[in-house]
C-alpha cells in the first residue's frame, strides 16, 4: 500500500478519495470535483440517501435502469446469502446446479416463440458478445452460409462496450474512440420518435429504414450477413418506440435472406415496458434474445442469451465460455426477482401505472414551450426538449443536463439522454412518488427556462 494512501474510513474524506483512487467512466475530467462525487449510503424502496443526509426519489432505477425492485429488498438479499452459504460456484461446461436449471426452465416459459435454451453470462455486453459468436457458429456449422460473419446494427444503437459488442454500438461516442473496431459491422437507420435525420413524416421514414435494411443486406451480400441486431425499443434520445409494422417487416426481411434476428432486451426485459419482454408488444419472435439488468433487479451482475434448439444445436460444440457463467449468487437473485415480479403482478402494474404516469407527464409538461414530446411505454419514459416547437430543433447546449441537475436539487433523480431526459422508475414506485416527480419536472423546466431567458 502506498504510504500516501489512506483507507476511506472517514466520511469527510470519501469524496476526495473517490477522486484520488476511483475511475469515473463516461464522466468528463473537467467536471470532477468533490461536490460532483455522488456518494450514497443506503436506500429503501425508491429512496436513496447520500453522505450529506439528503434523500432522493430514484426515478431512473440506479442510473442503468436495472433496479426494478427498489432498494433494501430483504427477500432477494436472503436468497443470495443462503445460496452462497450452500453452494456458490460449480464452474461451467456441463456443471450445473438445481437453481440454474430452474432459472433456465422458467425463462423458457416466459420467452416468446421457441426460445428455450439459455446461456448465462455476467451482463449485457457479454450477452451480446455471446449472441454474435452463436450467430456466426450457427451459419458455419449449418453449411448453407458458411462465410456469414457480418453483423448489421442501427444508427445510434447501444449494444455494449466490450470490443465485440462495441462493433455494433453507435451511441455515446464509444465506437469512434475504440476504432479500429472488430471488423464486419455496418449500420442502417432505425425509426425515431418526434424528429428524424431527414425531416420526413414518420411513416415515410419508417419505410426508408426497412428498405435500407434490405438494401444493406444485399450490398454486403446475403451469404456474408450473419445477423441483424436491434433493441425492440431503442434508448438513444429516450425511448424510441417504433411503429407497429416495423418489426414484422424486419422479421420478414431477415427470414427472406436467412439472417438471424437478435433482439437486444438488456434494457427492456423483465417488465420495464409493461410486458415480460418488449418484443411481445410487436409480435416479434427473434432467433436470439439477450437480457440482463432487471433480470436480477440489480442485486447481482447477470445476463443471458436465449435461442432455439435448432440454432444452438447446429454446432456440434458451441465454442464459447465465461468463467462466471451462471454464478449461483446471481442465479439466486434472478430466481427471487422473477418470483417477486410474478407474485406481486408487477408486469401488469408496470403497464397500468406507466400509462397513468405517461398521461400525467404529458398533461403537465407538453404545453411547456421547451418540451417537444413526452413519450413512453410501461415504466420507461422520456421528455424530449426543443428550442423551437415549430422546427423541433433540439438544444445543442447543456439545457437538458441543466434540467436534470435542477430536478436532482429538488430531490428527484432522472438522467439526461441526448435530446431528452429519461425516467425509468422502479416497478414498485408508488403513485405519490410519481406525482411528486411530475411536479418537480414541471418546476425544474420552468426554473431552467427562466434562468436562461427561454420561453416558459
Amino acid at each position: 500500500m502506498s504510504a500516501s494512501l489512506r483507507l476511506p474510513d472517514d466520511p469527510e474524506n470519501l469524496a476526495q478519495d473517490a477522486l484520488d483512487y476511483c475511475v469515473f467512466p463516461m464522466f468528463p475530467r473537467s467536471g470532477r470535483t468533490a461536490d460532483s462525487v455522488q456518494v450514497y449510503t443506503h436506500g429503501e424502496g425508491v429512496e436513496l440517501h447520500d453522505l450529506q443526509g439528503r434523500t432522493y426519489l430514484d426515478m431512473i432505477s440506479a442510473h442503468t435502469r436495472a433496479n426494478t425492485l427498489g432498494y433494501g429488498n430483504q427477500e432477494i438479499a436472503r436468497a443470495v446469502g443462503d445460496q452462497l452459504a450452500t453452494l456458490h460456484y460449480v464452474g461451467t461446461r456441463n456443471n450445473f446446479s438445481a437453481p440454474t436449471i430452474r432459472l433456465a426452465t422458467r425463462l423458457a416459459q416466459l420467452a416468446p416463440g421457441a426460445l428455450s435454451k439459455s446461456m448465462f453470462v455476467s451482463g449485457g455486453s457479454e450477452a451480446v458478445e455471446t449472441a454474435f459468436k452463436l450467430a456466426r457458429q450457427y451459419h458455419r456449422s449449418r453449411g448453407a452460409k458458411p462465410h456469414a460473419r457480418k453483423i448489421i446494427s442501427r444508427w445510434n444503437a447501444y449494444h455494449g462496450s466490450t470490443m465485440g459488442a462495441i462493433g455494433a454500438t453507435d451511441w455515446l461516442n464509444l465506437r469512434h474512440i475504440a476504432e479500429p473496431a472488430v471488423p464486419g459491422h455496418s449500420f442502417v437507420p432505425g425509426p425515431t420518435c418526434y424528429r428524424n435525420p431527414f425531416g420526413m413524416e414518420d411513416e415515410a421514414y419508417t419505410d426508408l429504414c426497412v428498405r435500407q435494411l434490405e438494401q444493406q443486406i444485399l450490398h454486403e451480400g446475403p451469404d456474408y450477413v450473419a445477423a441483424f441486431i436491434g433493441e425492440p425499443i431503442m434508448q438513444a434520445n429516450g425511448v424510441q418506440i417504433p411503429p407497429a409494422d416495423y418489426w414484422p417487416r424486419v422479421r420478414e426481411i431477415c427470414r427472406k435472406y436467412e439472417v438471424l434476428l437478435i433482439a437486444d432486451e438488456v434494457i427492456t426485459g423483465f417488465g420495464r415496458t409493461g410486458d415480460w419482454f418488449a418484443s411481445n408488444h410487436f409480435g416479434l419472435v427473434p432467433d436470439i434474445m439477450t437480457m440482463a439488468k432487471a433480470m436480477t433487479a440489480g442485486y447481482a451482475p447477470m445476463g443471458a442469451v436465449m435461442t432455439t434448439p435448432a440454432i444452438i444445436d447446429a454446432p456440434e460444440n458451441f465454442l464459447h465460455l465465461h468463467t462466471f457463467s451462471g454464478h449461483l449468487g446471481s442465479v439466486a437473485a434472478a430466481n427471487a426477482s422473477i418470483a417477486i415480479y410474478e407474485r406481486e403482478q408487477l408486469i401488469v402494474r408496470a403497464k397500468e401505472t406507466g400509462a397513468w404516469f405517461l398521461e400525467a407527464l404529458k398533461a403537465e409538461l407538453e404545453p411547456l414551450p421547451i418540451v417537444g414530446q413526452v413519450r413512453g411505454i410501461g415504466m420507461w419514459l422520456a421528455v424530449d426538449l426543443t428550442r423551437d416547437k415549430a422546427t423541433k430543433a433540439p438544444f445543442t447546449d447543456d439545457t437538458v443536463t441543466a434540467v436534470v441537475r435542477r430536478m436532482r436539487e429538488l430531490g428527484v433523480i432522472v438522467s439526461p439522454i441526448g435530446t431528452a431526459f429519461e425516467l425509468a422508475p422502479p416497478l414498485i414506485a408508488p403513485h405519490d412518488a410519481l406525482e411528486r416527480t411530475v411536479r418537480v419536472a414541471a418546476q425544474a423546466l420552468g426554473d431552467v427556462a427562466r434562468a436562461r431567458n427561454l420561453p416558459c
